[in-house]
């Protein structure tokens, strides 16, 4: 249990650092390392050695927590067995002085043994004791359930560590982006960020496809927080496997897209505005929406649109959407999340995008070494575009269009196939710790021996004829706790109020004072 102890410990050590630190293919923020990175280019390369950037995949991390593994098996298993066996342990022996345990009580009466123990016996089944009864004396426990919450509480700690290592081991995480019409397929290529486990089967995620059909955002217009959402849904068609027939769901924060363990979580959302880029040709090069990426609570958005095909030169226009625009002394901004007013602001780019070379681009952002921005008498052209009005390159350059708005919502795939487990341990811990502490094991004991000072009885011719039945007998009941909490009050004095009709007028009063206990007792 001490090494267990101790693992834990260094374990939560091993856990700061990602709480430090950006964490590499973290779905929710995927460029955090990058940023990182960029900011603190002398520090950023011996974190990444020593593998503060994945600090829960990084060999030190798996070394401590197999090692807990290990402890907490060789601990919790004896220990388990123990318990187990304690669960099914007859109560003890009544010890030889009863005196010195808690509530202890004590009278002399001349009733038969036999009869008295059965009446104890029975008062105590009723409140549900192990009762065991021998010729002199009945043995009662009760709390066995408290080993039982033990045992489940040590038992579930290695389910819990299995289920975790379960969705470690085998389950993915990943993140894609969807504007209204668009489809996506269960492939890793269409994933925009996608993290396996370990031993995740990447050729075979689930067989699944949906495409977005609607993404609805409703904003609070008056009271006190004017442009607050008070509901996000998105309504898609899916296409299970080789299920011919589609269906149409409903996706919201709290009600996930749940396909087979494969689960599909409504993250995020923004406006993709819908352009098309002629070029100097006036063939069509580009036409769709385009993500752009929320700044602003009022959905200030920032954007990049990339021709590469166009000819002469390839295009680049980079920029702002604003829902409901206006203008003030700091520049354009949006008044409202909604689309009341939407415009773009855009700055239009010729030259080489760098998108040949082979090296990744984010879609968000725009490379502007080899980009030269397009002037009009010496000034770059930055121009708000309404819907269906166009911007128009100089010297036939090309142009872009704004056709319309559209939505786009963030989709977080997430499969874990151990979080089932992890449920069902996390809650057994809790049932085990419960019953644990609040049940109170303890123990009872009531005894009936034959009085040490008794003389024969006037009339008698023969001592033989004193035995037990015939002689006055001491009685001594006692009560012992198990845990540090005291028995329930007044456990003791309902089985001596249950014997007080059997024993006569010498029953020594349970609320009398100690003393007078123990002077009868000796």
């Amino acid at each position: 249990m001490r090494t267990a102890v101790i693992l834990l410990v260094l374990l939560a050590l091993a856990a700061i650092p990602g709480s430090l630190f950006p964490q590499r293919n973290v779905a929710t923020d995927p460029a955090a390392v990058d940023k990182y990175a960029a900011e603190n280019p002398n520090l950023a390369p011996w974190l990444d050695r020593i593998g503060f950037f994945d600090a829960y995949a990084s060999p030190w991390f798996a070394a401590i927590y197999v090692l807990l593994l290990v402890s907490m098996t060789g601990c919790v298993l004896p220990r388990s067995l123990r318990l187990w066996r304690a669960t099914r342990t007859p109560p003890p022996v009544a010890p030889r002085n009863l005196a010195r345990l808690e509530d202890h009580h004590g009278w002399e009466t001349d009733r038969e043994a036999p009869m008295l123990l059965e009446a104890a016996a029975r008062h105590l089944r009723k409140r549900r004791f192990r009762v065991v009864v021998t010729a002199t004396e009945v043995r009662a426990e009760r709390g066995y359930l408290r080993e039982a919450g033990n045992l489940t509480f040590h038992l579930s700690l290695l389910v819990l560590l299995v289920g975790i290592a379960a969705g470690k081991l085998f389950g993915f995480e990943g993140r894609v982006a969807i504007a209204e019409g668009g489809t996506f397929a269960n492939d890793r290529s269409q994933y925009d960020v996608f993290t396996p486990s370990a031993w995740t089967d990447v050729d075979d995620l689930e067989s699944l496809s949906f495409r977005l059909d609607e993404f609805d955002v409703d904003y609070q217009v008056a009271g006190a927080n004017p442009g607050q959402p008070t509901d996000f849904t998105a309504k898609v068609t899916v296409q299970r496997g080789n299920d011919p027939t589609p269906s149409q769901e409903t996706v919201q924060p709290n009600r996930p897209l749940d396909i087979n363990e494969t689960k599909f979580f409504l993250t995020g959302n923004g406006y993709a505005p819908v352009v098309t880029v002629r070029d100097g040709r006036g063939e069509v090069v580009f036409t769709g929406p385009v993500l752009f990426l929320p700044l602003d609570a009022n959905n200030s958005s920032e954007g990049v649109v990339k021709a590469p095909d166009a000819q002469p030169t390839q295009l680049a226009f980079e920029g702002l959407f604003l829902p409901t625009a206006d203008v003030g002394p700091q520049g354009p901004y949006s008044m409202f999340p909604d689309t009341l007013d939407p415009q773009l602001f855009l700055t239009a780019y010729t030259g080489d995008l760098g998108m040949g070379d082979g090296v990744p681009q984010s879609v968000f952002a725009l490379d502007r070494d080899e980009l030269s921005q397009v002037e009009v008498d010496g000034q770059p052209i930055n121009q708000a575009l309404s819907v269906g009005e166009s911007l128009v390159l100089p010297d036939g350059q090309g142009s872009l269009t704004f056709d319309g708005v559209s939505r786009f919502a963030n989709f977080q795939i997430a499969y874990d196939p151990g979080k089932e487990i992890t449920l069902a341990a996390a809650i057994l811990i809790l049932v085990g710790l419960t019953s644990s502490l609040a049940i109170r094991r303890r123990r009872i004991w009531v005894r009936i021996l034959p009085c040490t000072n008794d003389e024969p009885r006037p009339g008698t011719q023969d001592e033989s004829e004193n035995d037990l039945s015939g002689k006055r007998s001491l009685i001594e009941v006692a009560g012992y706790s198990l845990t540090r909490r005291q028995a329930p009050p007044g456990e003791i004095g309902d089985l001596l109020a249950a014997l007080k009709g059997l024993t006569g007028p010498g029953l020594v009063d349970p609320h009398a004072d100690t003393a007078s206990h123990k002077e009868t007792s000796t």
